[in-house]
């Protein structure tokens, strides 16, 4: 390379992203005899360097960053990063790509080092923002000027909520968490999102880039790591943060760093637009018209760093890292990480000792080059650095293998999270960058290739985990094959899973999707019921036709008020006009259109109507059977409450009862007995569970269904007493008694007072079926009185008041099963 007094063609060409200038470069070097162009990334060299590889041939193109050494012995173009440029090689043509970061706090020195001092022996070109053209004429005062307009239009659309953000965006943020938690809100609401940050290895990006441009997903959301060189079909770019860490403090980015991300959007001839979300708030009004219209301020200094060091001390050393310009327009750029290891070291009794020739601080400025991928310049990394440096100034004079190997080893290993194995790529880089340090290795070539597929392989794993975290891919699929109005191939297995498209999507519960995660709301989950619902309309179809052809034991009642088919719910029961004659309502879903819905009300309801049929037949042949006058009103009165009624609710109707009545009435099964009237067959458990269900239907209230076979039950607090009454139980105080026990319990205490007072005895207890105190509570609540005495309590009945509609019955203590009962129905005639 020549200095700039040698005057070769040094053209600039400057404009916003999107205008070509690489891809000119790229040209013209190519047109050239040899060549070289710097870039500010490793993977844009990369790439590039695949390109002319594609175009010249592999024996005669080298790649050169300080991590990955390509130099064939006939090599004539040279793809670098802008630090690892062969400075003194002569080519014909040479480039530097984004000159403007001549103006970056970390690296611009090594730009500007490269703008004053790299030239090509026939063109060299710089490459970049208008920003930077002030100081590049001043400062390269030969230099021309092509100033390229941008392919396509930017424009600024305002604010949106991701939730809102049309396919093919890029949402911007500047930290790792931030990045990673907007991720994870995308993968929930648009089904997946790739994810680049600068902490990223180039393969790893590379794999999250190719996956969004190979429509994988929809969405990106990175770092500012998009804003240089990653050619991307992005439509929008949303910025969900305008502040940055730079290394020293926060600060607001300036329109122009912001125009370089937005300038990410629409590529080529398509236009791009560029926004914000909704946390930030929107764009001041002038920083959107500059970003639209590429008028931004001129950069005012560039950082510059003496390029003349002396070895013959580490004082002499960082003496001269810290001489000032002299030119106008530059200014001394803040301590690198390199000079800040140098000052570590230097504090170090042992390095100093060793560093006490030129030799020696050359070589321990070479270490402290030695870049810390994870930017974090810790002691760690400072403890390192001076481990390397004291094997390297050893009389063997390089690196132990097994020291090597034992570090490279540890950092060979796949498993961890995200984190992890972005710190592992982190450090396994700096071993290759050690690796390819020259005489530092004995065996450099092994641990080049070593070092190089321990990284590929942590970075596959990174790129895996970030697949997995932030990638849905059944949803991704699936909306993709929505938006493309693809038909959408679905099964239904026996057991109801839905597979759309070959991925298991949720269950098919009768007619209603339940989507695998859960219906949370957002647009994936939305997309996914989606897909399933275009997907099972025919299956939907064959459904709703075998349910209507279904015979009767299909079907059965479920808990509460639902109705299954096959064991699944599809319909429920609603209040009728009388607790015997409820209504059916087919279960919503989306699934079914009106004219199905009906179908499936329409069968489920005959068949609601035929299992009411059986199970209250009895009470049915009553209502059916030729009865008259009080027999008629007493079986209306059964009827609607459900098969049994307290007799003080029926006295009347009972009274007027003729002998052939009564007759009629048992023939038909039902007791009239001393406290209730109830048709006997409905005290079944099957009967006990239909009369809880539609009474709980008809009032709206849940009615206590006691075990089978309990004959009675702790009251339970708060339900309704009516509510045991409809199933055949009678409250008495804490607990209900069934109704032929409570007869049968009634009768038993009037035969034993028959006598006088009495106790509790065996019988009495066994027929209630509950506890002496309860017991007690029960003939209490049957009109008995308790009395303490010398021999215990003992109970009286209760006093017949003249009129009453007991007055005139006889043999009250009679059992109402008793054969003997049938002689109260007995009409004697002298």
């Amino acid at each position: 390379m020549r200095h700039a007094s040698s005057g070769p063609r040094v053209v600039a060409v400057l404009g916003p992203t999107n205008t070509g200038k690489t891809h000119l470069a790229m040209e013209r070097m190519l047109g050239h005899a040899s060549g070289m162009i710097g870039f500010p990334l490793r993977l844009l060299a990369r790439e590039n360097y695949d390109r002319a590889v594609a175009i010249k041939g592999s024996g005669r193109v080298a790649l050169i960053t300080g991590e990955e050494k390509i130099v064939p012995a006939a090599a004539r173009y040279f793809l670098c990063t802008v630090e690892s440029m062969p400075v003194g090689r002569r080519v014909d043509f040479l480039g530097i790509d984004e000159i403007q970061m001549c103006a970056d706090p970390d690296r611009g020195h090594v730009f500007t080092d490269r703008l004053l001092r790299a030239r090509g022996e026939t063109e060299t070109m710089f490459m970049g923002a208008e920003t930077i053209k002030p100081l590049i004429r001043r400062l390269v005062p030969e230099a021309e000027f092509i100033v390229r307009p941008r392919f396509s239009t930017l424009a600024y659309t305002g604010e949106r909520r991701l939730n809102r953000l049309s396919a093919r965006t890029a949402v911007v943020a500047f930290s790792a968490a931030d990045v990673y938690a907007i991720a994870e809100l995308v993968r929930r609401q648009r089904g997946g999102t790739a994810v680049v940050l600068g902490a990223l290895s180039p393969r790893t990006r590379n794999a999250q880039v190719s996956m969004y441009q190979a429509g994988e997903v929809d969405y990106l959301v990175a770092t500012d790591a998009i804003g240089m060189g990653l050619n991307m079909d992005v439509d929008h770019v949303a910025f969900a943060a305008t502040r940055k860490f730079d290394g020293k403090a926060v600060r607001e980015l300036s329109a122009a760093e912001l125009a370089q991300i937005a300038g990410r959007a629409g590529r080529h001839m398509n236009n791009g637009t560029f926004g914000t979300t909704a946390d930030i708030g929107p764009f001041d009004a002038d920083v959107a018209e500059r970003i639209e219209n590429h008028r931004f301020d001129a950069l005012k200094t560039l950082l510059w760093r003496n390029p003349d060091l002396r070895f013959t001390s580490i004082e002499a050393l960082r003496r001269s890292l810290g001489v000032a310009p002299e030119r106008p327009g530059l200014v001394r750029a803040r301590e690198a990480d390199d000079e800040i290891a140098l000052g570590l070291l230097a504090a170090d009794p042992e390095i100093r000792a060793l560093a006490i020739h030129p030799d020696a601080i050359r070589l321990l400025w070479d270490v402290c080059q030695i870049p810390d991928f994870r930017k974090v310049m810790s002691d760690a990394h400072a403890r390192l650095l001076k481990r390397i440096y004291r094997h390297l100034m050893a009389p063997v004079g390089r690196l132990p293998a097994d020291w090597v190997a034992d570090h490279v080893q540890r950092l060979d290993r796949t498993d961890g999270d995200i984190e992890t194995l972005a710190s592992r790529i982190a450090n396994i880089r700096t071993w290759t960058y050690v690796a390819y340090q020259v005489g530092w290795l004995a065996d450099a070539l092994h641990w080049q290739e070593r070092t190089r597929a321990v990284e590929d392989r942590l970075s596959d794993a990174l790129h895996e985990r970030l697949t997995q975290r932030f990638v849905d891919r059944r949803t991704a699929h699936l909306v993709s094959r929505m938006k493309a109005r693809q038909d959408l191939l679905a099964a239904v297995s026996a057991h109801g899973d839905v597979l759309v498209e070959g991925h298991f999507v949720g269950r098919l519960e009768g007619f209603r999707f339940v989507p695998d995660s859960g219906p949370d709301g957002t647009a994936a989950e939305r997309a996914v019921t989606g897909a399933a619902h275009r997907a099972l309309k025919g299956e939907i179809a064959a459904r709703v036709g075998r349910l209507a052809d279904a015979a009767d034991d299909a079907f059965r009642f479920g808990p509460g008020a639902a109705i299954e088919w096959r064991g699944v719910p599809v319909a429920r029961l609603v209040a009728g006009p009388t607790p015997l004659k409820p209504q059916v309502e087919a279960l919503a879903s989306d699934l079914l259109e009106s004219g199905s819905r009906e179908r499936v009300r329409r069968r489920i309801a005959v068949w609601v109507e035929g299992a009411i049929a059986r199970g209250f037949k009895p009470l049915f042949a009553v209502r059916d059977a030729a009865l008259a006058g009080a027999a008629r009103g007493l079986a209306f009165q059964l009827g609607e409450a459900l098969g049994s009624l307290p007799r003080a609710k029926a006295e009347r109707q009972i009274a007027a009862l003729s002998k052939s009545d009564r007759e009629t009435l048992r023939r038909l099964g039902i007791i009239i007995g001393r406290e209730s009237v109830f048709v006997r067959a409905l005290l079944k458990p099957s009967a006990m569970a239909l009369r809880a269900r539609l009474w709980s239907v008809h009032h709206g209230v849940p009615a206590p269904l006691p075990p089978s076979g309990d004959v009675s039950v702790a009251v339970v607090k708060d339900a309704p007493r009516d509510s045991y009454e409809a199933i055949g139980y009678r409250p008495l105080g804490p607990v209900a008694v069934r109704l032929d026990m409570l007869e049968r319990l009634a009768a038993r205490a009037w035969a034993l007072a028959r006598s006088g007072p009495f106790a509790v005895d065996g019988e009495l207890m066994a027929l209630a079926g509950c506890t002496m105190a309860d017991l007690g509570r029960v003939l209490a609540a049957l009109g008995f009185k308790a009395r303490a005495t010398a021999d215990g309590v003992r109970y009286h009945p209760p006093r017949r008041r003249k009129g009453s509609a007991r007055a005139g019955r006889v043999a009250p203590a009679s059992d109402a099963y008793s054969p003997f009962a049938k002689l109260r129905d007995l009409a004697f005639t002298s």
